[in-house]
């Protein structure tokens, strides 16, 4: 369902950025290449935000994620880029049924600037101790592109750890290796290559279901590896970063509060969260954004998953049998919540929401019919409330308290779809 749905989006995709479909900002704003869409929106909390890449080991085992942060003011570093690699575009391109060479040129062109509005290897805010929030990207995503969210939440005091799934399940994602000895090696830094691993596309005649369950557990694995990994750097354990960074891991050292840590996700992303909650108690509540079920195993329905939940999903995307999945789940307990965020899509939680015009965004339902800024600001702000009492925070985040009970502007209790049973014709 969730890939046949991409196959024909990106056909459609393909032929109405060729057509130039995309809206500009008015002249007004700016005619640079930077300029020219509307930006991912920056945190509204009290911290500056940075962000830094961590990958452990030489091989596809190891840990890959994002790291958003609170910052000391950066004002010399420059904001990361949103989309690291052109392999990224190849990644993404394969995902929609693109070619390639054609899809790459319109990806850079039309988001090829983009950034997202967190410092890159800006210094880490240290001095006090952080909640920890490990976050899943959906099915064809990978690390970078929830920078909305993860950016909202660093902003207000937490450290995101963002892991970019090699279940190949992201559009695209690698692992650096050491280059063999019969290639040049040009200088000392350059002794290591990438290894791109790209999305895996179902085969004919296979069951898909067996594919995402597979791949979840080992994505759940990833999400607990990440942590495992944070957690070593905050004892002050010396870990390998494979990657070229400016970047002081040191700082971290004493600055994750291990008593508050939470697992979030986003559609493949929220089974994620799921099997990582029923493996790992140290996950003291999760939060599931529009999370697609079909993954999860059965075995997870029988009080596997004890810690507090709570569902945020879109008015357009959810279905009878997935709602009734989350609910199987919850039955009998105050502490599992659902609320439903009307007018908005499956897509109003990644950030392509933001970086696309009024046409292509409505046409590819990037946005709903309501305001993707404020879309997500329910979403983040009933996170926060969430998180706040479930993880005994002490911030004023309980002033959105009354979101979690789907009381408010363009918020609903529990879901919108109908779930009585179908009566025979």
């Amino acid at each position: 369902m969730m890939t046949s749905f991409w196959m024909k989006a990106g056909k459609v995709f393909m032929k109405s950025l060729a057509a130039g479909l995309s809206v500009k900002v008015p002249k007004e704003m700016g005619s640079s290449n930077t300029e020219k869409f509307y930006r991912i929106p920056e945190g509204k909390g009290p911290h500056s935000v940075g962000c830094t890449d961590l990958m452990t080991e030489n091989a596809a085992e190891g840990s890959f994620l994002r790291l958003y942060y609170p910052s000391c003011d950066a004002t010399e570093n420059e904001e990361a880029p949103w989309i690291p690699d052109k392999e990224y575009y190849h990644g993404l391109c394969d995902f929609l049924n693109m070619y390639r060479i054609v899809g790459e040129r319109l990806f850079q062109y039309y988001v090829g600037s983009v950034t997202c509005p967190a410092k890159s290897n800006a210094a880490f805010k240290s001095g006090e101790k952080y909640p920890l929030l490990v976050f899943s990207h959906g099915l064809g995503a990978f690390r970078t592109i929830y920078s909305a969210i993860c950016i909202e939440m660093a902003s207000q005091g937490f450290i995101v750890a963002a892991v970019e799934h090699r279940d190949e399940s992201a559009s695209a994602t690698y692992y650096c290796k050491r280059k063999s000895v019969s290639e040049p090696q040009e200088e000392s830094t350059s002794n290591m290559e990438k290894e791109w691993i790209y999305y895996r596309k179902l085969k004919s005649g296979e069951e898909e279901r067996s594919l995402r369950h597979k791949q979840v557990q080992q994505r759940a694995q990833e999400c607990i590896k990440a942590l495992n990994v944070i957690l070593e750097i905050n004892s002050g354990e010396e870990v390998m970063n494979v990657l070229n960074s400016d970047f002081d891991w040191n700082l971290l050292k004493d600055s994750v509060d291990t008593s508050r840590i939470a697992v979030m996700g986003h559609s493949f992303g929220g089974a994620t969260v799921i099997e990582s909650l029923s493996k790992e108690i140290r996950f003291r509540c999760g939060i599931a954004l529009d999370a697609w079920m079909l993954p999860v195993g059965e075995d997870i329905y029988q009080n596997s998953v004890q810690q507090p939940l709570l569902f945020i999903n879109s008015e357009k995307f959810q279905w009878a049998d997935n709602i009734l999945k989350m609910k199987k789940l919850g039955s009998n307990d105050t502490n599992k919540k659902m609320i439903t965020i009307k007018g908005s899509v499956h897509q109003s939680f990644p950030d392509f929401t933001f970086v696309s015009g009024e046409l292509v965004g409505r046409f590819f339902k990037l946005k709903g019919e309501i305001d993707p800024n404020e879309a997500i600001d329910i979403s983040n702000h009933a996170s926060l409330a969430f998180l706040q009492k479930h993880l005994s925070l002490r911030r004023d985040f309980s002033k959105w308290d009354s979101l979690v009970d789907g009381i408010g502007l363009n918020v609903i209790p529990g879901t919108n779809i109908d779930l009585s049973p179908a009566q025979p014709e």
